[in-house]
């Protein structure tokens, strides 16, 4: 309405609201995929899985630790934790041998 007295429309392209990028998915979005890879990685793939679910909790928390986190990124970044330390226990007793592979 007012555009044209020093108010105009190029300047801040953005409202006030809505600063942050929208190039990536959002922080609920990554906590939801996260907790869908740590859960899929219990039994299939845990060795990719689990630090992929690793990576989108920490993400979805933001990089951070000290302010309250959603329980989503929590649960996907513990889950796979929990998910990636079996896969690397399995994996380092399937390399002994003995274990009925010859």
């Amino acid at each position: 309405m007012m555009a044209g007295f020093g108010h105009g429309t190029r300047r801040y392209p953005r409202s006030r609201g809505r600063t942050w990028s929208r190039t990536g998915p959002d922080r609920a979005t990554l906590g939801i995929i996260g907790v869908i890879c740590a859960v899929a990685g219990f039994f299939v793939l845990g060795i990719i899985l689990g630090p992929v679910a690793i990576v989108c909790g920490w993400l979805a928390m933001g990089r951070t630790w000290s302010r309250s986190r959603p329980v989503t990124a929590l649960v996907a970044f513990v889950l796979g934790a929990i998910d990636t330390l079996l896969a690397v226990v399995w994996l380092a007793g399937a390399a002994f041998p003995g274990n009925g592979v010859f």
